[in-house]
């Protein structure tokens, strides 16, 4: 309701619910958004926020993440994958010299293979101003040197003496080899691009989104990009008490990189075969606590997407008037996830396998139809 899906403006340290800025108009007539969200208020034809998410999630962080990254319920039994592991196994890398997956950001549970093991787990970078840790060679080994040393490699390899307990370690060294390669390493080389689209990202969030459309041009097929690093409001947006006072700058950070993403896509003409979703693992109710600043509510919130090739329509889904509960149009988690996987051609009821258990890649998801025309 700060972003998205504003509502009637509240007075946070008075306890008045309601949003914490006012709205303005978006170039799809009827939606309206946040007023710190400018610049994607030009773009709103070609995105859907999808305002009617809900999930029985509202205490805990890493399980309603999770839920949002696997789109099902944590399990004892099972680790379930993430949309982004699902992806590299059903649609693999476009290059196959370069990941399917890779997060920037730090690692975490959430984003994890699950049972589809890690061959189908991400490649990850913490900043922008460098490749992944570990791949890089160092700057005293020549390029003379280094193809001697994979010349001694290719020697073990065909010795029986190998013991075949080390074949998962001599393939996981191949890929890092191939990784290591100019062709994928040159994408994390950010002054490849002109200072003008540099600086149109904005900071390190921006960055980060500028890396990632690289990487999809290199022909990673998934990447997700964090939010969360070296936050300009000292909070993050977890907003608790005072956290709500510098919501806006980052609020400002996302409008900014999530608009020039999308005019780049644009211009560059892949914006149709790029799908982007803005997420979060839930909402926020429409009190205010103690300190001006906001709990958890998992009952009503939104996450966006953009491109895609979808039919957009700026806003999908009603919530009342305070955006306490769904009141048309709602989306499960599911069924978000199956109009993702939908976008991007795989059959979100698609069965896949844990041992001999089958497990469909969507909790009985079933997808936007109005996005798909």
């Amino acid at each position: 309701m700060d972003t998205f899906d504003p509502k009637k403006v509240g007075k946070p340290m008075e306890n008045v619910a309601g949003s914490a800025y006012p709205s303005i108009p978006t170039n799809v007539p009827g939606v309206r958004v946040c007023e710190h969200l400018s610049q994607s208020a030009t773009l709103m034809d070609r995105m859907t926020a999808v305002r009617s998410m809900h999930h029985e999630i509202i205490d805990e962080h890493g399980v309603a993440v999770t839920r949002v990254h696997t789109g099902r319920p944590t399990s004892g039994t099972i680790q379930y994958p993430s949309i982004g592991s699902i992806v590299s196994h059903q649609l693999g890398a476009v290059d196959p010299l370069v990941p399917a997956y890779v997060v920037v950001g730090y690692p975490n549970v959430s984003r994890d293979p699950g049972f589809l093991g890690p061959q189908h787990g991400y490649l990850y970078v913490t900043d922008t101003k460098s490749g992944p840790n570990g791949l890089s060679r160092p700057s005293y080994i020549s390029s003379d040197r280094q193809m001697r040393r994979e010349a001694l490699l290719g020697k073990s390899r065909n010795s029986s003496a190998v013991p075949e307990h080390v074949e998962d370690y001599d393939d996981m060294l191949s890929q890092s080899l191939k990784l290591a390669g100019s062709g994928f390493m040159n994408a994390f080389d950010l002054t490849k691009e002109s200072n003008d689209l540099r600086e149109s990202y904005g900071g390190e969030f921006g960055q980060r989104c500028l890396l990632a459309r690289r990487l999809v041009d290199r022909g990673v097929r998934f990447v997700e990009v964090s939010h969360n690093l070296n936050f300009a409001n000292g909070t993050g947006w977890d907003v608790h008490f005072g956290g709500l006072k510098n919501q806006h700058v980052l609020i400002k950070e996302v409008d900014l990189a999530l608009s020039t993403l999308i005019r780049d896509l644009d211009e560059r003409g892949t914006l149709d075969d790029t799908l982007i979703i803005v997420g979060t693992e839930f909402g926020r109710p429409a009190s205010f606590d103690s300190g001006g600043g906001r709990g958890h509510h998992g009952e009503a919130f939104t996450l966006v997407l953009a491109g895609g090739g979808l039919k957009h329509q700026g806003a999908y889904g009603q919530t009342n008037d305070l955006a306490e509960s769904v009141v048309e149009n709602p989306v499960s988690v599911p069924d978000f996830h199956a109009t993702a996987y939908t976008a991007l051609g795989i059959n979100p009821a698609k069965e896949l396998y844990t041992e001999s258990r089958p497990v469909p890649i969507t909790d009985g998801g079933t997808p936007i139809k109005p996005l798909f025309g």
